[in-house]
Parts: C-alpha cells; structure tokens; sequence
C-alpha cells in the first residue's frame, strides 16, 4: 500500500532522498509526510528539489525537538545554573590596543539581515530604513567596511544574511556599491513554513504558497545557511579565518580590531559581546556557568518558577548584544560533524485570518557552548544601538547621536552620559504613524526621559528638555506648535503645561 505522503501528494515517479525522523510521535509523522508533499511540488530544475529537502530535513529536525521539548517539557535544571566567573569574561578596557593591521586580512564581516521591520509595520527590509541625511542602515554598513578597507590596505569582505522578503529591497541598496572598495556577498537564508498552532500541521500546501505562510528562521540559521550556500567554504579558500557577526539593525556594532586582535593572540574560538544589562533588557539572553561549562541562557529556556530570577539585573547583570566573533575553522568542524544543537525559540504569531501559527527558531548565540575555548567580551553600550521598536528609531535619528566616519557617535555637547528614556505609545507603533506624527524629529540633546501616549503630533524646531510627559484622552489629539521648548513638563489631553 503506498504511504500517506504519496496518497497525499500525487507520486511524481521521480526518485529522491525521503526525509527521516527518529521520533515515533503522531506529529512528527504527520509533519513527515506533509514536508514531503512540499518537496514533491517544487518545480524545475532537480538542484531545487534537493536544496528544498534539505531545508525540510533541517525544519523537521527543529520540528522534531520542539515536539520532545514540549512532551517532556525540557528546560535547564536551575540548581545547575551559576552567574558566569568573571575568568570568563574579558573586560574591553583590558584589551591594548590594536597594533596588528596585517589580523584584518584574516577577517569577514556578516550582517543578519533577513528580517522585517513587522513589528514597526514595515513591508521591507529594517535595513533600508533611514539614519541620518539619506543615509540608510544598510548604507552605513557598507561605507564602514569600504573605509576599513581603504584605510588599512586591506579586502574584508562583506557578507549578507538575506531571507525571501528582504533580497530584493538589499539587492537594490547594494547595486551603487558595485564599484567600490568592498566586496559583497549576499546568500539567502532558509525557508520554513510556520505551522497551525492547533493541528501541528504547515500552514503552506505546496512551495509556491504566499509568502505569509512561510517565515525565516532568525539569526541561529546562520551556520546551515552559511555552510550550505558554500560561503564558508569559500571565506576559507580566501585565507579567511574569522567572522564578524551582527545584526543589520545594530548600528554600534562595527569591526573593532582591539577584539579581533584578542581573538588571535588568545586562539578563542568564539567570542560573545555581552554588555550592562538594563531595565529595557530584561528578555535578553545572557551567559551563564551550567555545569561548569559556558552557556547561553535564554528565558524559553528558564523553568517558569525562575523566569524573575533570570531577568535579575543583580544576579545576571549582563546580556547578549548577538555580537558574535567566530573562528571559521573551528565553525567548519562543527558543520563537518553534523551541525550544531541550538537552543530553541517558539514564536507565536497570528495569520491575516487571524489563525494561530508558531514559528521555531534558534538562538545563534547557543552555539557558544560548542566550542572548547569560547568566552564573554563585557563591550561598552556604545556597541549596541538597536532599533526595534519607533522609539529607539527617535533616538536614532536625534541629535543624540551624530555620523561621524560613517559611525553613530554619541553627541559631544550632551551633558550625560546616559541615554534618554524614550516611551512612544500605542499611536506611534507603525513607522507610517511614526512619521506622520512628527513633522521634524525634535531636539533632545538634553532630554532625560519622555513619555507620549495617544494621538500626539508634533511641528518643526522643538525642543525636549529634562522629563517631558505628553498624554492625550481617548478621541483627542493634542498638536505641539512648531518652536515650542518644553522643559520638565506634564502636557494633559485638555492642553493644560503642568511643570515637573
């Protein structure tokens, strides 16, 4: 009798590898049989065929645990979890400077640059978004690597991590640069289908399905990707030997050759830059000490009884920046031996019909604990400027922070240190509504905190100092007037300035 998945699919008479499973679950059989069916309808050429069965495998694989993980509701054991020894960590300020141009020569960069701007309601890629003066983040990007290269005679490559919904708008940004002193290389990372929440099964029916129903699998897909697009075999026909990674829309995390330099002298084979933790990083992951050795802790990892305890700033006072430096040859042994277990992460997410899906992801960072000489870099906050959200894209783009050598460098004529609170309410969650409500980002050079909530618009030339709270009512709109200062103020829903 034939299978399910060949009564399912329509038995194509061609031959190919079927996936395989060791988990005797219903599920996992059920999801089997249906990622067959999604390979069987791939069309072309047989070389897609098998890069498809490929990703499947490697989807199933994922799928495979998340099933185990969720039936023997596996977490770390937390009498086994530690704060990590500070011989593990390495404080920048001990690192000397770098004394060694010719260690570039042996360095890659990669941006991780498949994600969405979904949760800013963008339709493109994050990175095409704007900086400063025309300039995008992706642009910044590039101009950092060119002047690397131009300053010190050197070819560092630049690689980019795109997915199915940002190649087209990079391949666009980067077409100017043809000419230029980078070389860049884009591959596309692995696509997954997401998968009904209440009957385990892919949402998609067949590989030409609209692209909601498929999604990229985050950062931790990096080292498949990177191994089977055979980028990382040719980094290391190049004589390249170690790898810079970060994400696209962290704009502090440049090439520090200080790091680099560590790297090599020390043979670490994989370097996390980990930096102060802050009220607004309590979800963030962090390193640990579990059984001795070094580890990743995430909170889909924390047993539901500790989750408080991870999220302490005063036992875990430091988190992942996903600034990560690895060293290609040991990356490759790695891959050679089966790729790497990587931490789990389940993303629940609703359809356009409103259907429940989750996806699984990885954590590139868990791969730490596959490498025998890995360790915690404690970097400055310089090195994480992340924008997720519309608030940290106000920050961005203010006077807060300043291009200098196509790098964000904080403003010299702000008088802290520290880096204004920044709380955009509900109206200000799409970047459409973000820039509709703000006809000229205001000055906040010495702003401390400020909070909006509701339908606040606001004109050209103003300025924020000290806290400035501005809170319309329910059904009205509150119009800030073009070269208004405030200065420790409370603005309510009926216009009443109320000083601080």
């Amino acid at each position: 009798m034939p299978s399910f998945s060949l009564l399912l699919c329509g038995f194509s008479g061609r031959r190919r590898k079927p996936l395989s499973t060791e988990a005797t679950d219903p599920e996992a059989q059920h999801m089997k049989d249906a990622l067959e069916c999604l390979i069987d309808s791939v069309e072309g050429e047989s070389s897609h065929k098998a890069e498809h069965g490929r990703e499947m495998q490697a989807f199933l694989r994922l799928f495979t645990s998340y099933i185990k993980r969720k039936r023997e509701r596996s977490v770390l054991v937390w009498d086994r979890v530690q704060p990590i020894s500070t011989d593990q960590i390495v404080p920048y300020d001990s690192l000397p400077a770098s004394g060694n141009f010719n260690n570039l020569k042996k360095l890659a960069v990669l941006k991780v640059n498949g994600g969405l701007g979904t949760s800013m309601g963008m339709p493109g890629a994050k990175s095409a978004l704007e900086v400063k003066n025309g300039v995008t983040f992706l642009d910044l990007t590039v101009r950092q690597v060119e002047s690397l290269n131009i300053a010190n005679h050197v070819d560092v490559p630049l690689i980019l991590m795109t997915s199915f919904h940002t190649q087209d708008d990079t391949l666009r940004v980067i077409k100017k640069y043809a000419d230029h002193q980078v070389h860049i290389t884009t591959f596309n990372q692995s696509r997954y289908p997401r998968v009904y929440k209440e009957n385990m099964l892919p949402c998609p029916k067949s590989s030409k399905d609209e692209h909601e129903k498929w999604y990229p699998p985050g950062h931790g897909d990096l080292y498949y990707s990177l191994a089977h697009s055979g980028v990382l075999d040719r980094l290391l026909q190049q004589g390249k030997q170690y790898l810079f990674v970060s994400n696209s829309d962290n704009l502090g995390a440049t090439v520090d050759e200080r790091i680099l330099d560590h790297m090599i002298d020390t043979q670490t084979d994989f370097a996390m830059e980990v930096t102060d933790k802050t009220r607004a990083d309590i979800q963030g992951g962090t390193l640990v000490n579990y059984d001795g050795h070094i580890r990743l802790l995430e909170m889909a990892q924390t047993p539901a009884d500790h989750e408080e305890d991870s999220q302490s700033a005063r036992s875990f006072k430091l988190f992942n920046t996903n600034n990560l430096w690895i060293d290609l040859h040991s990356l490759k042994r790695n891959m050679d031996k089966g790729g790497m277990d990587l931490d789990l992460i389940v993303r629940e997410k609703a359809m356009d019909d409103g259907q429940a899906v989750i996806q699984l992801e990885t954590a590139a960072g868990s791969a730490i604990k596959h490498f025998d000489n890995a360790c915690g870099i404690h970097v400055p906050r310089s090195r994480f400027i992340p924008v997720k959200t519309c608030s940290d894209l106000l920050l961005l783009t203010s006077d807060i922070y300043a291009l200098q050598n196509d790098r964000l460098v904080p403003n010299p004529d702000r008088m802290f240190t520290s880096i204004p609170v920044i709380k955009l309410g509900d109206h200000y969650r799409k970047i459409q509504e973000f820039q509709e409500r703000f006809k000229q980002i205001p000055k906040i050079a010495e702003l401390d905190h400020l909070t909006v909530s509701g339908d606040v618009h606001w004109g050209r030339n103003i300025t924020l100092r000290g806290t400035v709270i501005v809170a319309a009512s329910e059904g009205q709109r509150i119009d800030i007037p073009s070269g208004t200062t405030l200065e420790n103020k409370l603005i309510s829903g009926n216009l009443n300035l109320i000083e601080l």
